[in-house]
């Protein structure tokens, strides 16, 4: 799980897609049996790292980005 360091939101996080991005931006985030985010962007499916999270999540309560630490 992730946490902002900003504002202490825990896997609260929105994805910004890119003004380049051409595909459909279709988004889904669900929980595997891992207890992992797993997310779904237009059918490719991933598990976000620490990395990702900085790159590319907004917090949705304080709309920092590249705020994101390991809970």
């Amino acid at each position: 799980m992730f946490i902002c360091k900003n504002c202490k939101s825990i896997d609260k996080f929105e994805l910004m897609f890119s003004p380049d991005y051409e595909g459909e931006r279709n988004f889904e985030q669900k929980y595997n049996s891992k207890k992992e985010i797993e997310i779904t962007v237009d059918g490719y499916v991933f598990v976000p790292d620490l990395s990702f999270m900085n790159d590319h999540a907004v917090c949705r309560y304080c709309g920092q980005i590249g705020t994101w630490d390991y809970e």
